[in-house]
């Protein structure tokens, strides 16, 4: 929207305007909050788990293991702000290496975005037998994991 037409929001009482231009699409895929027949509770955003476990590429994946346990299977490597790098899968976590995360890791994991379906993922999950999908904003940074369990 046009800075004159957010103006004019404003001056008839919108307390909230927004110049967004990235399109809704990307609105959505940041996870914020969306309405109507397929809102905000209908997407995968909604109910994908922020306290999924994290690492640094240059943590040691014994370490990573030790930390992460048996209950998740994973850790999603991200660097300092957020960004997905890789991902420790069950295997790399299980083999007790004392070698770096970024050694270890699988490089450019799948990932869907907060927007998604829960509909749709939740097919997809089932079709790829999946257990686990990392979701990340259109900028690839880490919003949580979506477990098929949740769904």
């Amino acid at each position: 929207m046009s800075p004159r037409a957010a103006s004019r929001l404003e001056g008839i009482g919108f307390t909230r305007v927004y110049d967004y231009a990235a399109g809704k699409a990307d609105w959505g895929s940041f996870g914020l909050p969306v309405e109507g027949e397929a809102d905000s509770s209908t997407r995968v955003g909604s109910i994908a788990s922020v306290d999924a476990p994290t690492c640094r590429p240059d943590e040691l994946v014994s370490d990573v293991a030790e930390r992460v346990g048996d209950e998740w299977q994973i850790c999603v490597v991200t660097n300092d702000e957020g960004l997905v790098l890789g991902l420790l899968g069950r295997k790399a976590l299980g083999s007790g290496q004392s070698v770096r995360a970024e050694d270890a890791m699988s490089l450019g994991p799948s990932t869907i975005r907060p927007s998604a379906r829960r509909e749709a993922i939740a097919r997809r999950m089932l079709d790829q037998n999946l257990t686990r999908i990392v979701v990340t904003r259109s900028d690839g940074t880490l919003t949580g994991v979506l477990r098929r369990e949740d769904l």
